[in-house]
C-alpha cells in the first residue's frame, strides 16, 4: 500500500511537515505500507519552509526596512538550485510587524519586500516564488518598486515618499535606473484573491480596515491607487488595474503584475507544482490531506482542496483531517474529499488542543484508527 500525506499547517500547532510525519507514524502503527509526507502551504506563512524541506535549500537572513521604517532582519529561501529563492512578503511587510496602535497604511512601505528580492537577485536567484499575504500596506507596491531602483516623482520632479499616503502625488516615473538583472527574472506571485487594484472591490476598501484604515483613510489611499494607476498608464502605456488579483496584498499585486512581468497565481497550484505532488500521487492508493479547521472556506479552494482535485485526476480515494470540523464542511465531499475527520478524542479547550503535543498525539490516534479500519476492509 502506498499513501502519500500531503497536509496544511495546523496553525499554531503544528507545521505541515510536522502533522504529515504524525499522521504517517498512525498509518504505520496500523498496517504495511510506504508512506511518502509532502510539505505543504498556499502561499501564505510557512511557505518558505515547506519548499525548503520539500525541495531542498538554506533559509537567508537579511536586514531590511521593515513595514514602518525600522531596520529588521527578514528571512527567505533559496533552493536547491541556486537559481530560486521563496520569499513570504510578510516578512519584511506583514501586519504582524506592526503594533496594533500603529496600524495605519498611510505609513507603510513594502521596501523591504523589493530589499529581499534585491538580495537574492545579487546571490544569484532569478527565479522567484513570491507569497504575498498577510501585508500591513497599501503603498501599491512602490515601496518595494523603489527599492528595485524604480522611481516615482511628484509635480515638481521630486521623489514621493514610498508609502500609501503619497500615492496621490505620483504624477510620473522612470525605470532608467530599475537594477538591470530584472530583466533577466521570473515572477510567480501566489495570489488568492480576485480584487482589482482600486474601487469598491479594490484594496483599500476590501482590504484597508484590518490593516488600520478608517473610513476616511480608505478614501484617501482609493483615490491614490487610481491616481498612482492613471500615472503608470500614462507613463508605460499599461493599464491593468482591473485585472484580477492587482490589489492584493494592498496593490502588491498590481507592481508584480505591471512592472516585474509577473504571473499571479493560484498559491496552492504553484506549490503543488514545485513539490511535485502530481508524481507521487500516480501510484498511491491513498492521499491524506487536512488542515486545522475543516469548512465551508475550505471548499472554496484551499490547500485540502488542491490536493484532493490533484487526487481525483488519477481516481485516488481522499482522506482529511481537521482540528475542528464544521457543519459546512459537508461540502468539502463535493470538491473531491472522500472522508473527513475531526481528531478530537475528548472534549477539551481549544488553547488545550492547540497545543503540539495533544495535536499531534490526536494525529496519530486518528491516522491509527483510519488504517486499521483500512487494512480490516482491504485483508
Amino acid at each position: 500500500m502506498k499513501v502519500v500525506v500531503a497536509i496544511d499547517s495546523l496553525k499554531g500547532s503544528l507545521s505541515s511537515i510536522e502533522a504529515g510525519m504524525a499522521i504517517k507514524e498512525g498509518i504505520l502503527k496500523a498496517c504495511e505500507a510506504e508512506v511518502i509526507v509532502k510539505p505543504l502551504a498556499d502561499g501564505g506563512e510557512g511557505t518558505v519552509d515547506a519548499l525548503l524541506f520539500g525541495m531542498g535549500g538554506a533559509k537567508i537572513q537579511t536586514e531590511v526596512t521593515g513595514p514602518l521604517g525600522e531596520k529588521i532582519t527578514a528571512s527567505y529561501g533559496i533552493l536547491d538550485d541556486k537559481k530560486t529563492a521563496v520569499v513570504e512578503i510578510a516578512e519584511a511587510a506583514g501586519i504582524k510587524l506592526v503594533p496594533k496602535h500603529r496600524l495605519n497604511p498611510l505609513y507603510t512601505t513594502t521596501y523591504g519586500v523589493g530589499e529581499m528580492i534585491k538580495d537574492a537577485i545579487l546571490r544569484g536567484c532569478r527565479n522567484f516564488i513570491v507569497g504575498i499575504g498577510g501585508s500591513a500596506t497599501n503603498d501599491g507596491g512602490i515601496g518595494m518598486l523603489t527599492a528595485l531602483g524604480i522611481e516615482f516623482f511628484d509635480e515638481k520632479g521630486n521623489a514621493v515618499k514610498p508609502i500609501g499616503n503619497d500615492l496621490l502625488k505620483i504624477t510620473g516615473l522612470s525605470t532608467k535606473n530599475a537594477l538591470k538583472e530584472l530583466s533577466e527574472c521570473t515572477f510567480r506571485i501566489a495570489c488568492d484573491v480576485n480584487n482589482p487594484l482600486y474601487g469598491p472591490m479594490g484594496a483599500a476598501y476590501v482590504f484597508g480596515p484590518q490593516k488600520g484604515a478608517t473610513p476616511e483613510t480608505v478614501e484617501i489611499l482609493d483615490k491614490g491607487l487610481r491616481n498612482y494607476s492613471d500615472a503608470v498608464k500614462k507613463a508605460t502605456g499599461k493599464d491593468t488595474a482591473n485585472y484580477q488579483g492587482t490589489g492584493a496584498a494592498g496593490g502588491l499585486g498590481y507592481a508584480f503584475l505591471t512592472f516585474l512581468n509577473a504571473r499571479l497565481e493560484s498559491g496552492i497550484n504553484i506549490i503543488l507544482d514545485e513539490i511535485k505532488l502530481e508524481e507521487d500521487i500516480k501510484d498511491a492508493d491513498f492521499v491524506i490531506t487536512g488542515e486545522g479547521k475543516l469548512d465551508f472556506q475550505t471548499a472554496m479552494g484551499k490547500a485540502p482542496i488542491g490536493v484532493a482535485r490533484l487526487a481525483k485526476k488519477y481516481g485516488k480515494k481522499v482522506i482529511a483531517f481537521g482540528g475542528g470540523v464544521t457543519e459546512d464542511a459537508y461540502k468539502c465531499n463535493e470538491e473531491g474529499i472522500d472522508a473527513l475527520f475531526s481528531i478530537l478524542q475528548l472534549p477539551i479547550t481549544l488553547e488545550e488542543a492547540m497545543e503540539e503535543k495533544t495535536a499531534r498525539k490526536n494525529l496519530i490516534a486518528s491516522s491509527y484508527q483510519v488504517f486499521r479500519l483500512i487494512r480490516a476492509l482491504i485483508s
